[in-house]
């Protein structure tokens, strides 16, 4: 099952890393180094899931889910925070902040893409691609 994955991280290894897992797996992979790079893909094209870092420059990542979640045009896609942030506590900031779930970094490769796999199970069909 090939999905569109937008990949939110200020990192360049981690946003390399990620996107070359699930490159391999057969996604179709977007990337953004901020939130206000993020916004301009999410303004071209809706992607199926979205990989949110917590800690990015500028708007940080709760912020932006926040505003993705009130948005009419991207209230539906699915947004896991992916984030070094691993304290009692920290998953349920994220899934507060409308986060539809929570991986932590150092992300295991091995079982990375079985993980993402789990988020985009019953995907909705974006409006966009359904075409007649």
């Amino acid at each position: 099952m090939s999905a569109k994955i937008l990949v939110v991280d200020d990192n360049p290894i981690n946003l390399k890393l990620v996107s070359d897992v699930l490159e391999f797996e057969g996604h179709d992979i977007l990337k953004a180094v901020d939130a206000e790079a993020a916004q301009i893909v999410l303004a071209a094209t809706l992607p199926d899931l979205i990989l949110m870092d917590i800690a990015l420059p500028g708007m940080d990542g709760l912020t932006l889910t926040r505003k993705l979640k009130a948005d009419e045009r991207t209230r539906h896609v699915r947004i896991v925070a992916l984030t070094a942030f691993a304290m009692k506590g920290d998953d349920q900031k994220a899934l507060g902040a409308g986060c539809d779930g929570y991986i932590t970094k150092p992300i295991d490769t091995r079982k990375f893409p079985a993980q993402v796999a789990t988020y985009l199970e019953d995907r909705p069909i974006h409006s966009d691609e359904q075409k007649i």
